[in-house]
């Protein structure tokens, strides 16, 4: 299917005059918490998500996140500068807590006050008091309920549970997002955002209906004009199916990309009792960027979830968001169909 990449580079002007949000039109804690129009929260994906995918996502009514985990700390700096020039609407970052720059992200969020932190892959105890001190709000992401219980008892405002479906690094668990919500929903008091396999209207309907508070999506804001993904990068995510990816790097860091020559060398390698260390020499140095930002659909990791199978166009972030609020609503609408017609 043809993509919208080849329209052309939207502008983005230096200063943003915005009217007042209205009111959410689906309230929830997580609109309340972040002070959002929808329940809808753009995934902070390495090479993906820069100022320009966060400020529009937020300009939409969601809550967009900077990504850290490709920036060095002054490049971290930058971006934040370039959202807060392009939308007066929350935003936030994310930060990986085993990145090596982590600590100095930490540092640049604070002076550049940022209010709103979503931390992953690692302990979120390390830092959250000083982030409450700051006045921040502190997320983290969970791939299950005892991680998510840590994260509640050490301070954090909300969580992410992310199922195994979810794009990127993942957990050896293989825990899937229908099992992993409900379950975290029952273990933890702080609002739930869940994660992993979502892309649309209808994903949004049924993790409300598990108790999470709102949804954040990955691929589906990778493959968005803003994006800074290479455009063959979100064509290979148009093109996905089903059964386009695969959780590969097993003992390394689990990884969930779009198969290719790469994914087929390391599946193999796996399957014949390589070492960590010869899947590291096999994997090489930043074949993220290779895959995501440059486009090498053979050779790099495409990392992208599941729900690349339901992402068939590549749209502007607004054109996702109202989409789905959209979608949501026509399956609230069917709901008591369905019901009279089970009876």
């Amino acid at each position: 299917m043809k993509s919208r990449i080849a329209n052309g580079k939207p502008t983005w002007n230096a200063t943003v005059s915005e009217p007042p949000d209205p009111m959410p039109t689906i309230r929830t804690r997580i609109t309340d918490l972040f002070k959002i129009r929808y329940p809808i929260v753009q995934g902070g994906m390495i090479w993906a998500a820069g100022h320009r995918l966060a400020s529009a996502v937020s300009k939409a009514g969601g809550l967009g996140l900077i990504g850290g985990g490709s920036m060095d700390p002054e490049l971290f700096r930058h971006h934040i500068h370039c959202c807060r020039c392009e939308t007066t609407q929350p935003f936030g970052v994310n930060i990986p807590l085993l990145y090596r720059h982590a600590e100095d992200l930490i540092q640049v969020a604070l002076e550049e006050k940022v209010k709103i932190i979503f931390t992953s892959a690692g302990n979120p105890g390390k830092y959250t008091p000083r982030l409450h001190e700051a006045g921040c709000l502190v997320v983290h992401v969970v791939p299950t309920v005892t991680l998510a219980r840590k994260a509640a008892e050490r301070g954090a405002d909300a969580v992410v549970a992310e199922g195994v479906e979810a794009g990127g690094h993942d957990s050896l668990q293989g825990v899937t997002t229908l099992a992993l919500v409900p379950q975290v929903v029952d273990a933890v008091s702080v609002p739930v955002i869940a994660a992993g396999g979502l892309a649309d209207g209808r994903g949004l309907a049924a993790v409300l209906a598990l108790g999470a508070s709102g949804i954040q999506m990955g691929t589906r804001f990778a493959a968005t004009l803003e994006s800074s993904a290479h455009p063959d990068y979100k064509q290979a995510v148009v093109e996905a199916a089903d059964d386009s990816t695969v959780l590969t790097l097993l003992k390394t860091g689990p990884t969930r990309m779009i198969r290719n020559a790469f994914t087929q060398r390391v599946t193999e390698a796996e399957s014949q009792g390589a070492s960590p260390e010869e899947i590291k020499a096999l994997e090489g140095y930043n074949r993220s960027r290779k895959g995501i930002f440059e486009g090498d659909r053979s050779e790099g990791k495409i990392e992208a979830g599941q729900s690349s199978g339901l992402i068939r166009e590549v749209l502007t972030a607004r054109e996702v968001i109202d989409r789905v609020i959209a979608e949501y609503e026509q399956t609230m609408k069917l709901l008591p169909i369905m019901e009279r017609v089970a009876k």
